[in-house]
């Protein structure tokens, strides 16, 4: 266990260094600090804090790129409800090495930036309940909305993504993000993916499939088993709605995979299907090309 974990921090750990002479292009647009890391590629990659302006106020995240000139497709990379933090910037920049220009948000900045909990905070108990109660509440759907137009809107102004529509991955309650940009922006955003979405089809009269007719976005859904978020009856009925969308689409259930498996810090960690999901990001280039406007994506180095 010791030695996974010095091999996450090892994959995740900062370089810090005065980007501002390494670079030979213009930074990023609202920048409070950059530092560089090493990526799956083998080259590096710029991880820089950002500031993001919202209609309700001053968003935070990271923004990646890599460390080579040019400009690339965008990504979002919304994270699961214990927000930023190691493991979800491990593999925000592992999608980045792909050959993307990445911006992962704080979906919880009107809470609190990270570190959202407390140190030892464990998923089910009472304290950690009660957090994710307050970091959830303010995310309505409506808020969502003029979030993603937000986020749209910043990673369009950067000077390192290429002109063009987006893609966007999410995880656990961001699965149901991904589907709500979708639908604000879609003719932003021509890719979506979702790991162990939560709540994705619901009885509520504002529940995330309903918005599908006004998506033109190709998705991907890998739900888990005996998810309480998702259930099997949820994911029937999702299916369901999917197929009279018409659109483009996979949804798969993980055999034996519980909700959080792809996440290393997750309690139901699972390395055969973080290395699927791997695979899939790995494959996450050929299947969006054509949808990202792009006739290729930058080789690697």
């Amino acid at each position: 266990m010791e030695t996974h974990r010095a091999m996450v921090r090892a994959f995740a750990g900062t370089y810090v260094s005065d980007v501002r002479n390494t670079l030979r292009r213009p930074m990023a647009r609202n920048i409070q600090s950059s530092r560089m890391r090493p990526a799956r590629s083998g080259g590096r990659l710029i991880e820089t804090e950002m500031e993001i302006r919202t209609p309700d106020g001053m968003g935070d995240g990271l923004f990646y790129q890599p460390e080579r000139n040019g400009s690339w497709p965008g990504v979002f990379f919304f994270t699961d409800i214990t927000g930023i933090r190691t493991s979800q910037r491990a593999m925000a920049a592992r999608i980045c090495s792909e050959g993307y220009a990445l911006l992962m948000p704080n979906l919880f900045y009107r809470t609190g930036m990270p570190p959202l909990f407390e140190p030892g905070a464990k998923f089910g108990d009472e304290k950690f309940t009660k957090r994710m109660a307050e970091l959830l509440s303010p995310l309505t759907p409506k808020a969502i909305e003029r979030d993603a137009d937000s986020y749209v809107d910043f990673l369009a102004r950067q000077y390192a993504v290429k002109k063009g529509p987006f893609g966007a991955v999410g995880l656990c309650v961001s699965g149901a993000t991904v589907l709500r940009m979708a639908a604000a922006r879609p003719d932003q955003i021509a890719a979506g993916a979702s790991f162990h979405g939560g709540r994705l089809y619901t009885h509520a009269p504002a529940s995330p499939h309903l918005l599908l007719p006004r998506i033109k976005a190709r998705l991907y859904f890998g739900h888990a088993v005996k998810d309480n978020s998702m259930p099997q009856e949820a994911i029937d009925n999702f299916n369901r709605a999917l197929q009279a969308w018409g659109g483009k689409y996979e949804s798969e259930v993980y055999a034996g995979a519980q909700h959080g498996r792809t996440v290393t810090d997750s309690p139901a960690y699972n390395p055969p299907q973080e290395r699927a999901e791997r695979r899939w990001s790995s494959s996450f280039r050929a299947r969006v090309i054509s949808s990202l406007g792009c006739e290729s994506l930058p080789a690697e180095p």
